[in-house]
């Protein structure tokens, strides 16, 4: 065959000449992608080592963990039980310090890994049911998802899109789980590291429970007016049929909503919650305002006693904080308990498959004592339908009114006043006192017990009479129970973006105080009434108080003298002396996306996978603490510790010593108190601010100029830190005493000293600590920072440090 030819050039020529059309194109795409994505950190989709040397053990070094072992041994794996006292090593290898970084780190990941389910499964459940272009409609923001961002380098802008972050935070876990088998890890430094990139992946799953929530359910979207919400024991309705609902995880209770409005019952059933449901719940199809036939019961503490006042009709529960005993506390009373996730399940049959008619009677006959119930369909038809027919049954048998005055004679008489309870009970109660006073017939003393009471039953746990004792409170508290009522505003969703821009200065100068956010569970080592307490004192002082899950509900439930709650006396926005119901636990993730967006949006970072610039502006510029003061699960110690990493401290109850760490600065040592200027990399001296990452308290009169004291900043401005010590010395005044000893610490010029104070307090400084008015050496420091490589740092950092 003859060549084709061209002039010199032959057909045959470009046999082997390869065609790159599609890759050319494709790399022009990605291009220009990457121009409309903007700058991108170092760290997007992080493992197990990626903050580690950069970030991680640079906070560690400043903040060092400080272990706290509940004993001397180790029974891990069956080389156990072994001696780790006196700095020895178990037959494995390791030695205290890393069991018990061991142990610390199991609690962090099994909270991350509850979060992060609970995202799974709500993410699954709406694409199934809603598709996945739904967009993220979280209110007026741009910037939607913070935490998925810094941490994977997108900004999902549908529900579909999310899955990348989902499928990392999974990946993550498995990578973090490995490392707790016997022969892996044996340094605590490490497994403190890695507990704190958990912390970060923990935020990640819980933005994605609640935005995928608040964009598909229609919840409040960044709502300052969320509505308000009476809560307490006391909103319900006891001639009503009560369906009520315990745990985090809202999906199956919409479904009950759903039947409830289709079937014209709103105003036939009451249905209320405990726990983040409860919050969650009232949250639903928020563009309708709910009607009031949704209550919140009240925090976790009330789980026990709500089922003892023999008040539910049908109890169904879901996933996470939810009492082991509620099947044979429910059974004692004929209350039929439905579990809607497969998470807990009790033992008790699936009856998915099923006729529903079939079903509902097995339950309203005590065939048996519950059942499992996956499908919502039917979920939200059953236990609807069950709560109307058990009803008139437990009526009928005289249920509800458990115990009568007969009975609570006979246990209060039965009382030995041996003080096993007291020595047992978390807050040492006085109950054999109460006790004593109630056999004379004074019941007065065991009704001044029920608002301190945590519900745990350990003083039941070791009556060598069998008493009830909860059961003996509750009963002599029945006036105060039945008349328990409060106001909670509606979760209201993330912060905006507006709100960033309008506070940012503010919170940065430190002429906005600082963010107090009070989270957790309801394991108060005093009362519950010290998180109203606290919260009445910060917004007084105009400080930011926002809320979540428990610590949200708590704060509602007490009235000023004009009997007025907390909600209804303080505006709903993120603004000095707001008080912002973020929403339920999962909702936590926006509050250190309040504090990211600063960075942000304030600060001009770029945030796409870059946690190591964003944490440091926080540490350094963002006057935050948070409270977790009932802190008792093992969530409670993952977002403590997600808070942690970005650069925000923590306050925990006395009983969290039991999670075995606190991190905690020296601050006597002035080589941990250097940050370098942005500006010109030069290495400044700062004051001990904030001093603690994570620490305990042992009262909340403790805790209050703790907090004010951690929300100081390197970064303020004057007029800011004349503000910030002005509430902290008169904190310290007021709950502890006189004047704190290291105040003259965080003086850098005569404008810092509170005016009211100043003269008195130059004497004391030129007097008692001889300084001279030379007060250019303590000039302010401008973008202060831990760590400081430009050449590591996104370009738009670089950019900004040849400006300034």
């Amino acid at each position: 065959m003859s060549k084709l030819t061209t002039g010199s050039f032959s057909i045959e020529d470009l046999k082997d000449v390869q065609i790159t059309i599609n890759n050319i194109v494709g790399a022009a795409k990605e291009a220009a992608e990457a121009e409309e994505l903007g700058p991108m950190g170092p760290s997007p989709f992080p493992g197990l080592a990626t903050y580690r040397d950069d970030w991680n053990l640079k906070l560690l070094d400043r903040y060092e963990p400080v272990i706290t072992p509940m004993c001397d041994q180790c029974c891990y794996c069956t080389y156990g039980p072994c001696d780790l006292s006196n700095n020895k090593r178990g037959a494995c290898g390791i030695d205290m310090a890393g069991h018990n970084g061991r142990e610390f780190f199991l609690r962090v990941i099994t909270g991350t890994a509850c979060h992060a389910a609970h995202g799974r499964h709500l993410l699954d459940h709406l694409l199934e049911t809603f598709g996945e272009d739904v967009p993220l409609d979280l209110g007026q923001s741009d910037v939607l998802t913070p935490n998925i961002t810094i941490t994977t380098g997108q900004s999902p802008k549908t529900l579909g899109e999310i899955k990348p972050a989902m499928e990392h935070a999974e990946e993550q876990l498995t990578q973090l789980l490995a490392t707790v088998h016997a022969g892996q890890e044996s340094a605590e430094i490490d497994y403190d590291s890695k507990a704190l990139f958990s912390g970060s992946l923990d935020h990640v799953g819980m933005e994605i429970s609640d935005i995928v929530q608040i964009a598909a359910l229609d919840f409040p979207k960044a709502d300052p007016e969320a509505p308000l919400i009476e809560m307490g024991i006391g909103t319900i309705d006891k001639e009503k049929p009560f369906l009520c609902v315990i745990g985090h995880n809202v999906a199956g209770v919409t479904y009950m909503m759903d039947y409830m409005e289709e079937n014209e019952l709103t105003d036939k059933v009451e249905l209320g919650g405990l726990c983040c449901t409860a919050i969650d719940l009232t949250r639903y199809k928020e563009a309708d305002r709910r009607p009031p036939y949704t209550k919140v019961v009240g925090s976790m503490s009330k789980e026990l006693k709500i089922i003892r006042s023999g008040m539910p009709d049908v109890i169904v529960v879901d996933e996470q904080c939810v009492r082991g005993d509620i099947v044979p506390e429910a059974q004692k009373l004929n209350i039929p308990v439905i579990a809607s996730n497969a998470k807990i399940m009790y033992g008790l049959p699936n009856r998915d498959n099923q006729d529903v008619d079939a079903t509902i009677e097995e339950l309203k006959s005590g065939a048996i004592p519950g059942c499992v119930i996956l499908d919502y369909e039917k979920l939200g038809e059953i236990s609807v339908r069950l709560a109307q027919e058990m009803h008139p049954i437990r009526e009928a048998a005289g249920v509800r009114e458990i115990p009568s005055e007969e009975q609570l004679k006979e246990w209060v008489d039965k009382c030995a006043d041996c003080g096993a309870c007291y020595l047992a009970c978390p807050i040492e109660l006085d109950i054999p006192e109460a006790m004593k006073f109630a056999k004379e017939g004074d019941f007065s003393y065991l009704e001044e017990l029920h608002d301190s009471c945590i519900g745990c039953r350990r003083c039941e746990q070791v009556c060598k009479k069998e008493i009830p004792i909860l059961s003996v409170i509750d009963k002599a508290s029945q006036k105060i129970i039945a008349e328990e009522k409060g106001w909670m505003r509606a979760g209201r969703g993330q912060v905006s973006d507006a709100e960033i821009r309008s506070e940012g200065l503010n919170l940065v100068m430190g002429t906005t105080p600082g963010i107090i956010a009070i989270i957790g569970c309801p394991n108060y080592s005093d009362c519950a009434k010290g998180v109203y307490y606290i919260a009445e004192e910060f917004l007084k002082r105009n400080y930011i108080v926002v809320g979540t899950g428990c610590g949200s509900m708590d704060m509602g439930m007490y009235k000023d003298e004009n009997g007025e709650t907390l909600y209804e006396r303080f505006p709903g926005g993120f603004v000095s002396g707001g008080l912002v119901n973020i929403g339920s636990c999962v909702s936590n993730a926006h509050i250190t996306g309040a504090a990211q967006k600063v960075a942000g949006i304030f600060g001009g970072r770029t945030m796409e996978g870059n946690l190591a610039e964003i944490a440091d502006y926080v540490l350094n510029r963002v006057g935050a603490c948070g409270l977790a003061w009932g802190a008792f699960s093992q969530k409670a110690s993952s977002i403590g510790t997600g808070c942690n990493i970005y650069g925000i401290p923590a306050v925990l109850g006395a009983h969290s010593s039991k999670y075995r760490r606190a991190l905690i600065a020296k601050d006597y040592d002035e080589s941990k108190w250097k940050v370098y200027d942005a500006r010109n990399g030069e290495e400044m001296p700062i004051p001990p601010a904030p001093e603690f990452l994570l620490t305990t308290a042992e009262t909340w009169q403790e805790a209050t100029p703790m907090m004010a004291k951690a929300c100081i900043r390197p970064s303020d401005n004057n007029l800011g830190r004349s503000i910030k010590l002005t509430h902290w010395m008169e904190l310290h005044e007021k709950y502890i005493g006189g004047m704190p000893e290291d105040w003259w610490k965080f003086i850098r010029s005569e404008a810092d000293i509170p005016l009211a104070k100043r003269a008195a307090l130059m004497k004391i400084l030129e007097e008692e600590h001889g300084w001279e008015i030379d007060w250019k050496r303590k000039k302010i420091i401008s973008g202060p920072k831990i760590k400081f490589d430009v050449s590591a740092q996104p370009t738009n950092l670089k950019r900004l440090c040849k400006e300034a």
